[in-house]
């Protein structure tokens, strides 16, 4: 996977944008800011961090597919929990 540039489906580029751009739209409301999208937010531009967060979400999704697996929420949660134990 090169990331989400000019290369592959421009529908599919757009959507995953439009839902990047909703989800930092919701993040910015939130009142106690932290974890990855809101550190990113600190440094760079707003849309720099949509684009980094749709690319994100596209290898989230390549990877489900990829391994025929559904998606869990709290997946690195339990894994760190795990390798606590």
């Amino acid at each position: 996977m090169l990331g989400i540039g000019e290369s592959g489906d421009t529908y599919l580029r757009t959507l995953l944008v439009h839902a990047a751009r909703a989800v930092v739209a919701a993040a910015k409301k939130k009142p106690d800011p932290s974890g990855w999208l809101h550190e990113l937010l600190k440094r760079r531009s707003v849309n720099v961090v949509v684009v980094a967060l749709a690319n994100k979400m596209a290898r989230t999704i390549w990877a489900l597919l990829a391994k025929g697996v559904a998606y869990e929420a709290d997946h690195m949660r339990c894994r760190r929990e795990a390798a606590a134990a």
